[in-house]
């Protein structure tokens, strides 16, 4: 992988580094011992990203590719549009974005390179090192972690996407809006893509190809799939959150919540959030 940013220098006393991505030599960028240090809750991201149809999907960008609850029942996953550029429907939620951008389960990384085109600060997490590889290659900054894990700047991001289902990541929709409260700045942004159906289902489930006559299977995890009616009832129940919009788009639906109060890794108001926007040429992998 390119070394895509220069080093930050160490911040001197009472000073903070600024906002954004991890020097290149950062184990946890490249799958390396900082970033196998999963956390119980980060389990589930650990066991996808070791799910091999996944990878295989990721780096070829085709499918098909489903997970599959254990009684069988199969939901697609839209592996080629995951990998092709943004489409009308993304650039629409990406207009809605404030600040700094951190694209939670980025995958192949199109809405971090959409943004980086456009000039924003943003930084895609994800566990799997087949997307994070992806997201560099097509010009964006990706780091390779949990999003339970420490991430760099929790509590000054202005904008939290969770796109294509990733309010299902650990299975635990009320303990991810948790986790997402602590990583927005007071007042930040969460865009959620929810369930077509008015639905809250928690399942484990697999990562399943099932081409050419054959299926591989990834390891069992906990997945959720939820409706905008049920995440907005769970929100309504967090203190941490308020409404802030909700719509659909072709066939897909969005909540937006805004942070109700300051985070407890938020920083104090003096500090500002400063990183380069320009976006890095597009280049090999290797």
């Amino acid at each position: 992988m390119p070394a895509m940013y220069a080093r930050r220098p160490a911040a001197a006393d009472g000073e903070r580094a600024p906002l954004g991505p991890p020097a290149p030599d950062d184990e946890s960028r490249t799958g390396g011992a900082g970033g196998n240090e999963i956390t119980a809750d980060g389990a589930a991201e650990a066991v996808w990203a070791a799910s091999d149809p996944y990878t295989t999907a990721l780096r070829t960008g085709r499918g098909p590719l489903y997970l599959r609850r254990t009684d069988g029942w199969l939901l697609p996953l839209e592996v080629e549009r995951w990998c092709a550029d943004a489409d009308t429907v993304d650039s629409a939620v990406l207009d809605r974005c404030e600040g700094a951008v951190l694209d939670v389960g980025c995958g192949p990384g199109r809405l971090v390179a959409e943004l980086a085109a456009r000039g924003r600060t943003v930084l895609g997490v994800d566990v799997s090192e087949a997307a994070v590889t992806r997201t560099i290659t097509v010009g964006g900054q990706a780091l390779r972690r949990s999003v339970f894990d420490p991430l760099p700047g929790e509590g000054r991001w202005g904008t939290v996407l969770l796109m294509d289902g990733n309010i299902g990541i650990g299975g635990d929709p009320r303990a991810l809006l948790h986790r997402m409260s602590q990583l927005l700045a007071p007042g930040g942004l969460l865009i959620a893509e929810t369930a077509q159906l008015d639905l809250d289902e928690r399942a484990r489930v697999q990562v399943v190809d099932v081409a050419q006559g054959r299926a591989l299977m990834g390891d069992p995890f906990p997945w959720a799939r939820i409706g905008t009616p049920a995440l907005l009832q769970l929100a309504d129940r967090a203190a941490e959150w308020r409404p802030e919009a909700q719509w659909t788009a072709g066939d897909r639906r969005f909540v937006a919540l805004r942070t109700r109060t300051a985070s407890t890794n938020a920083e104090p108001p003096k500090s500002r959030a400063v990183i380069s926007s320009q976006r890095p040429r597009k280049t090999s992998a290797d």
